[in-house]
């Protein structure tokens, strides 16, 4: 049984590994031996004693518990799920004219069953996969540069070890994962890998198919968090100081212990905002900011940040326990569980008064202040686009872009032998009009193509009415990409 190992905190590091963030090497070799059909946890020697939760978490702190999420009743989830299904097949028209209202859904939480395909279109992923068709599997026969491949190897096994997808060394999740991170280090040669890309792919791909993840983090490295990832790690320090002076209008109380006792922003914040919260947050908590996230951009990221700050040291009592450096950081490190719940912390969130304009304005300044002390920047990074509506405006699409197509076609025998009988007698009476008229006419197609599954649903059986019932699309207890 291989063994599992898990960093605890919430998402802090120290000084020195902050520094190395960029990749160690240790080679992981990949086989096919390692794909399965089944649960990966299986391979990996667990039993049916260790149940997955319903986000496929068999253990560690990320694992669902009743207070971390709220229950939705399944006749809401369906009308949410009705909802979305009309704003994916109106993609461009909700964004032009009713952004406002698709916001507030995504405030109240993606369906599950439709939450993969909402992100890649809110990222702007969608588009770019249709208008570059046959890229990622292009970058995926490459070899890779041995440089990065031998980084990402090492990392594999340490993203969320201790869900179904990830557990099992060389499982199908680990090879996806791969996939996607040495093709982006292909796509991006001069930005190559940094070992907080793993964790945003393996959300994505818990979601989604590979390519579908690729061009997922693509968006997110390119189009939300640009520079993040680069050599030096200038676009995140300079979004630390951002924060900083963010956190001084929004809690001063804790502004000013932060400053009194020197402590970096890049010590508490750089995992954080990198991993996007995904290391850090109860699952349910990640999924609902990643919603928002996806569809306003980094502001939510800092507002998650500063509701931490503000919960963990905005009040006099709470600063008692942490009276220097140490104690304060031994405190973010173990934020009190209560702040992170998902209904808590949503409402925060939202709540909290913190525009794009406002990052805009802080992130100005702060730039000032960054070439008045340490001179220009040495990774010129792409402007932020902040958010999905910021994306489609700047990469306007067509409409075959947005076009959604069937993931899953289904065809009976028994309807394809009425299709066959069908065009017969179509062909035979088409033929007999032909004689009778004395004319050449040109036979029509009986058998169109299929819509998509998501505006035109094939009848339901008599056997098993969806109508009458309350349950939703897939089930409650599972999200998947399908």
């Amino acid at each position: 049984m291989a063994r599992i190992r898990i960093e605890p905190g919430n998402g802090l590091q120290s000084a020195e590994s902050i520094k190395s963030l960029r990749g160690t090497r240790e080679s992981l070799a990949l086989t096919d031996e390692g794909n399965s059909f089944g649960s990966d946890s299986e391979l990996n020697g667990y039993t049916s004693e260790r149940q997955t939760d319903k986000y496929g978490f068999i253990g560690g702190a990320q694992q669902y518990s009743e207070q971390s999420a709220e229950d939705i009743p399944p006749e809401v989830l369906r009308q949410r799920e009705a909802k979305w299904l009309d704003m994916l097949n109106n993609w461009d028209k909700w964004m032009a004219k009713r952004h406002k209202k698709m916001k507030l859904r995504c405030q109240k939480g993606i369906p599950p069953s439709l939450r993969g395909r909402a992100w890649l279109y809110l990222s702007g992923g969608k588009v770019k996969r249709e208008q570059n068709k046959g890229k990622f599997e292009e970058l995926d026969r490459q070899a890779g540069d041995p440089k990065w491949v031998d980084v990402i190897e090492k990392d594999l096994h340490r993203q969320f070890p201790f869900h179904e997808m990830f557990v099992a060394r060389g499982g199908h999740g680990q090879q996806d994962l791969y996939r996607v991170l040495k093709a982006y280090t292909l796509h991006r040669p001069e930005e190559g890998y940094c070992q907080a890309q793993a964790p945003i792919a393996a959300v994505l791909l818990m979601h989604m198919p590979a390519e579908d993840a690729f061009w997922g983090l693509v968006q997110i490295c390119e189009k939300y968090l640009p520079g993040y990832y680069s050599v030096g790690l200038e676009a995140i320090q300079l979004d630390g100081e951002i924060l900083f002076a963010l956190l001084k209008r929004v809690s001063p109380l804790a502004h000013r212990h932060l400053k009194k006792h020197k402590l970096d922003p890049i010590l508490y914040m750089t995992e954080w905002f990198m991993c996007a919260f995904s290391r850090t947050l109860p699952w349910a908590s990640v999924l609902r900011v990643w919603d928002m996230f996806l569809c306003e951009g980094v502001k939510i990221i800092f507002r998650v940040g500063l509701v931490l700050l503000k919960c963990m040291l905005g009040s006099q009592d709470k600063l008692k326990t942490c009276q220097g450096q140490y104690e304060t950081m031994e405190l973010l490190k173990t934020i009190d569980t209560r702040y992170m719940l998902e209904g808590f912390l949503v409402r925060e969130i939202i709540e909290l008064p913190l525009s794009e304009r406002d990052v805009e304005k802080e992130h100005l300044a702060q730039l000032r202040r960054w070439k008045e002390t340490r001179g220009e920047l040495h990774c010129k990074s792409p402007p932020r686009m902040h958010g999905a509506k910021a994306i489609m405006a700047a990469e306007p699409p067509s409409r075959q872009d947005l076009r959604q197509n069937p993931t899953i076609i289904v065809e009976s025998s028994l309807a394809t032998n009425k299709n066959v009988e069908g065009q017969e007698e179509d062909k035979a009476r088409i033929k007999t009009k032909e004689q009778k008229n004395g004319k050449n006419g040109t036979p029509v197609a009986s058998n169109p193509e299929p819509s998509d599954i998501s505006t035109k649903p094939t009848p339901p059986l008599k056997d098993a009415p969806l109508q009458g019932s309350n349950q939703s699309l897939i089930g409650t207890e599972h999200d998947t990409y399908l």
